[in-house]
């Protein structure tokens, strides 16, 4: 508990801040030591829009409100932005300048200090644009100056309760849409109904990343097993989510797949 402890001296040192709340096991991590530390100082912001699934938010409003923190939803408008919509490398500096543009805006008028979002030590080794955005933004990442990689997140949320602990890694629906190809509402939307209905098959861990008409799940062993087993009820589900072919990735769910 010495790693949530100095988290915890970290965050009470900035005052007051809003957090960017997704309701990840990373920032649920850092919203219960806002809360902790900080008290009412802190607000727990979840961001809205076509790249964030019903689902997800629906998990962040019972996890904020199972810590106890204040918690309201804003709208982001990424879409909008040219650099996000054309996907180019640098898609996530753009969301991010976005997003953390809402959340300064709403610190300053309602008087809060900082902005905190939910880097770990273990982020630093990805390709990461909107690391660059939090830099140029001045937001704060307690978790990475507290040290703390993945698997200490994990770690100390297990030891301290928090829902979700073991919850899979998750990104915003954007990042299933190789760089290139436009982003659009009608294709998140195909995603986001595809995984919906994979995971009621069953997996937990799972990725339709949309290659054109071409949908590529990648997923772990479990999840692979199910997909062969079930292949025709799994085929058919994809394309009714508006995908013409479905794909099995044989490498398997990592993060950061279309980097390579």
């Amino acid at each position: 508990m010495a790693k949530y402890q100095d988290l915890i001296d970290i965050v009470r040192g900035y005052g007051s801040a809003v957090v960017a709340f997704s309701g990840g096991v990373d920032s649920t991590l850092l919203l219960k030591a806002a809360r902790e530390a900080l008290g009412e100082k802190c607000l727990a912001l979840t961001a809205v829009s076509a790249t964030y699934t019903k689902d997800e938010a629906t998990e962040a409003e019972k996890t904020a409100a199972a810590i106890g923190a204040r918690h309201r939803f804003v709208d982001t408008a990424e879409l909008e932005e040219p650099g996000f919509a054309r996907n180019d490398r640098n898609r996530c500096f753009y969301c991010k300048r976005e997003l953390f543009g809402v959340l300064r805006r709403i610190a300053d008028e309602e008087g809060f200090a900082h902005v905190f979002e939910g880097t770990n030590v273990s982020d630093l080794s990805d390709h990461r644009p909107g690391l660059r955005a939090a830099k140029e933004m001045a937001v704060r990442q307690p978790l990475r100056e507290a040290g703390l990689t993945k698997d200490d997140v994990r770690a100390i949320s297990r030891e301290i309760g928090l829902p979700g602990w073991d919850r899979p890694a998750n990104a915003c629906l954007a990042s299933r849409i190789p760089y290139g190809a436009a982003i659009t509402t009608e294709v998140l939307d195909r995603v986001m109904k595809a995984e919906t209905a994979l995971r009621g098959f069953g997996l937990r861990v799972v990725r339709v990343r949309a290659h054109g008409d071409v949908a590529r799940i990648e997923t772990d062993a479990t999840g692979a097993e199910i997909v062969m087993r079930r292949r025709k009820e799994v085929a058919a589900a994809v394309k009714a989510a508006g995908f013409a072919f479905v794909s099995l990735d044989l490498q398997g769910y990592r993060t950061g797949s279309l980097n390579e």
